[in-house]
């Protein structure tokens, strides 16, 4: 069994950084794409930041230059640098990976269980 688990929520300031860690650990073939989403209250849950197996990134508009993804194959770990945090970043933040089980399987998507991000003075 898949699972994904991740750390590093918490309170912040407006200004502050925060530093969010996610790692796959089970059975599996390969991992894909890594991505970490966040959702606040009353709205739909939006892509932050993804990055493929090769180290390719993208991310939501609202976060380039203040947000880093990266991951680390070896340990199956992704991990998202959040600096210049902002009020409007307060969210549940979740981790996602498309990962096949096998080689003949297809790759599905797993989750995170997500974890809390507040921006607040």
């Amino acid at each position: 069994q898949v699972q994904l688990v991740e750390s590093g929520g918490g309170l912040v300031q407006p200004g502050g950084s925060l530093r969010l860690s996610c790692a796959v650990s089970g059975s599996f073939f390969s991992i894909n794409t890594m991505a970490w989403y966040s959702q606040a209250p009353g709205k739909e849950r939006e892509l932050v930041a993804s990055i493929t197996s090769g180290g390719s990134t993208n991310y939501a508009d609202s976060v380039k230059g203040r947000f880093t993804i990266s991951r680390d194959n070896a340990k199956n770990t992704v991990d998202l640098q959040m600096n210049s945090l902002k009020p409007e970043d307060t969210a549940v933040y979740y981790c996602n990976a498309n990962i096949k089980i096998t080689r003949y399987t297809l790759s599905s998507s797993y989750w995170g269980q997500g974890t809390q991000v507040t921006v607040s003075s």
